[in-house]
């Protein structure tokens, strides 16, 4: 792999990230469409999973190739978008992605565990920035971020799902990130469908519920989560977990920005310091790869 590549994979990561910071919008309207917690999932993920469904039949010979080891991989990211999903739903937006986005620190013990990676000081210190910017956006202690409800507690194992999803990605580089992309709505549909038909049997949302929230989930679909889930599923390849995990942290940046902007939430002083802490974790190892990059062309 050639640095060029592994600085692209990094930018496509901080670019992935910075989608799913607004990827709570959407579903928020289907909220506020009246549907079920858990039904909401499902319509989101229809969505992508329908439009994608050319896709799967055009290319099911990779599909096949792949095999159980690749629909294992988009199962477990799947599972981690669903549980990273329904928390969104039940507690606060900020609060599900900080609880997430411990996604580097089980990122980095799995990588050193099963892909032998290095843990460097250069990634120590952005874990530690990263950390001190998510307790910043807290209060430092004021509101640690401890479990405290079934939403967070879906926002701390969606974040290790992720984890074991960016691993699973980097052990099988042969996998395509279309076919990746695909099963990984597909799976987030079945597994968000089952948990509602067998949870909540009796709140089937009508078509008069979902069609004012559709042009608004089209729109996002189609200009920012299905690109945006194609690169998150493509970066990885050619990274350590550990550095996916801090990459994808542009998304606290957005996200937070974004509700403060559009929900009301407060942002201030203290939001701020935070987010430019996280933002600096974040680009601490593209920075390092571009510098590298000059200092070796070839």
């Amino acid at each position: 792999m050639t640095a060029s590549i592994e600085f692209k994979a990094k930018l496509a990561c901080l670019y992935a990230g910075a989608v799913w910071g607004l990827f709570w919008i959407p579903l928020r309207a289907l909220e506020e469409a009246g549907l079920h917690g858990l039904w909401i999932t499902v319509v989101y993920f229809l969505v992508p999973t329908t439009c994608l469904v050319p896709v799967t039949l055009r290319r099911w010979r990779h599909v096949r190739q792949g095999g159980f080891q690749l629909q294992l991989t988009a199962m477990v990211s799947g599972g981690a978008l669903l549980l990273y999903s329904t928390s969104i739903i039940y507690t606060d937006v900020v609060r599900a992605m900080l609880l997430f986005y411990l996604t580097p620190v089980w990122a980095t013990i799995l990588a050193r565990v099963f892909l032998g990676d290095a843990i460097t000081p250069s990634r120590i210190f952005a874990m530690g920035m990263a950390i001190l910017g998510m307790l910043t956006i807290f209060g430092l202690g004021a509101r640690f971020p401890i479990p405290q409800n079934a939403g967070d507690w879906l926002g701390v194992g969606s974040g290790f799902l992720w984890a074991v999803a960016m691993v699973r990605i980097r052990m099988s580089e042969n996998d395509s990130a279309i076919e990746l992309t695909a099963g990984f709505f597909q799976w987030s549909l079945i597994l968000s469908a089952g948990a509602a038909f067998l949870l909540a049997p009796s709140y089937i949302p009508s078509i008069e519920q979902t069609l004012p929230a559709l042009p608004l989930l089209l729109v996002f679909m189609a200009l920012l989560v299905l690109p945006g889930t194609y690169a998150s599923l493509w970066g990885p390849k050619y990274l350590s977990p550990g550095v996916v995990g801090l990459l994808f942290m542009t998304e606290i940046v957005v996200g937070a920005i974004s509700v403060a902007l559009l929900a009301g939430e407060p942002f201030g002083i203290r939001e701020l310091t935070g987010i430019l802490l996280i933002a600096g974790a974040s680009m601490l190892e593209p920075i390092l790869a571009l510098n590298h990059v000059r200092a070796n062309p070839r």
